[in-house]
């Protein structure tokens, strides 16, 4: 979605009228964009969970004229309310994902030829939470990740791309189990349970990618804007 996204109601605004009757109308106009504002954003955050991008629905705001406390705007005859959706996240990487996935995007790499991904090796190694979402070959080195588990080493798969791998990583011996690199004994040896595997791969680096939009923004906006256009009516 763009940083910012209004719904103007009712589309192209109303013609002013005069004393009470502006007044009640005005009002009205305000209580129904702020509803359709409010509306759109619940119909998002429950597309974007479904679309299982976790709790980035939350990135999002709403405001609108009425909860500014601001009034409608005037502009000759004409008067509009309107609610607006909004990033409200700060961090560029928040940023780039909501409009990644509201309006597709094709990702290429700020700096070198690669873009790197963690391996779910990598993100077992690295434990649960922000920090394994963060996790890339410079932040490895940064976190002291190349003396507790050992330094990366590139390397070129089959597919002619390259990975970064590391050196004798403990993993599990359980037969036909699932493979978990785990930190290494300080003194190098393997934890109980588990073998130094020769060789564990932790990033992937591929030149670029795409992401096809998943929800729909301005269609959710249009409804509501829509819905909220018949309850005018209606009135």
């Amino acid at each position: 979605m763009a940083l910012e996204y209004t719904i103007e109601i009712p589309p192209g605004g109303f013609v002013t009228l005069g004393g009470e009757l502006r007044r009640l109308a005005e009002n009205l106009a305000l209580d129904v964009s702020d509803r359709a504002a409010r509306r759109a954003l619940t119909a998002i955050r429950a597309d974007m969970a479904g679309a299982k991008l976790g709790r980035l629905g939350q990135a999002i705001g709403v405001t609108s004229d009425k909860a500014k406390g601001r009034g409608v705007y005037r502009e000759g005859d004409v008067a509009r309310a309107s609610g607006v959706l909004f990033i409200r996240s700060k961090s560029p990487r928040t940023v780039g994902a909501i409009i990644s996935y509201t309006e597709g995007a094709d990702i290429r790499p700020v700096k070198g030829r690669w873009l790197w991904f963690p391996t779910d090796d990598a993100q077992r190694v690295i434990g649960s939470g922000a920090e394994r979402r963060r996790l890339t070959p410079a932040l490895w080195k940064e976190r002291g990740l190349d003396q507790k588990i050992g330094p990366l080493i590139r390397l070129r798969s089959v597919n002619g791309n390259p990975i970064l791998a590391v050196k004798s990583v403990a993993v599990s011996q359980v037969a036909g189990g699932r493979r978990r690199a785990k930190r290494r004994l300080k003194n190098g040896g393997a934890p109980k349970g588990t073998r130094l595997a020769e060789l564990v791969v932790m990033f992937v680096g591929i030149p670029r990618t795409s992401r096809q939009a998943r929800v729909n923004v301005r269609g959710r906006a249009a409804e509501a804007a829509a819905q909220a256009a018949a309850e005018l009516r209606g009135v």
